[in-house]
């Protein structure tokens, strides 16, 4: 099986998959009895979705990456406010580009 082909599958195989989740989980999730553990998971999993990523740019990325996720990381504990930290990372970023080429 060539590459494009294999691409093509993986597509539809995540396109499935996120249509199922989309569609099946709020009917699971109206059965399913909320304890405070599992809210407090719920509450946190964007956050932990967030994190991963970042943590794969981080990996992959440069000096510059890494000074913007450490300022919006600073500013994740200070504020607990994720929306502030990205808000502060995303414009680290653009700053060091804008300054520093």
């Amino acid at each position: 099986m060539d590459d494009t082909t294999m691409v093509w599958i993986a597509i539809l195989v995540v396109t499935v998959a996120t249509l199922f989740t989309r569609l099946v989980g709020p009917e699971i999730m109206l059965r399913v009895k909320l304890t405070p553990a599992r809210t407090r998971f719920l509450e946190a999993l964007s956050t932990s979705v967030i994190a991963a990523i970042l943590a794969g740019f981080l990996a992959r990325g440069s000096l510059r990456e890494a000074v913007a996720l450490g300022i919006g990381a600073l500013v994740m504990v200070t504020t607990r406010n994720a929306m502030a930290a990205m808000f502060v990372c995303i414009a680290a970023a653009a700053t060091w580009s804008a300054v520093l080429g």
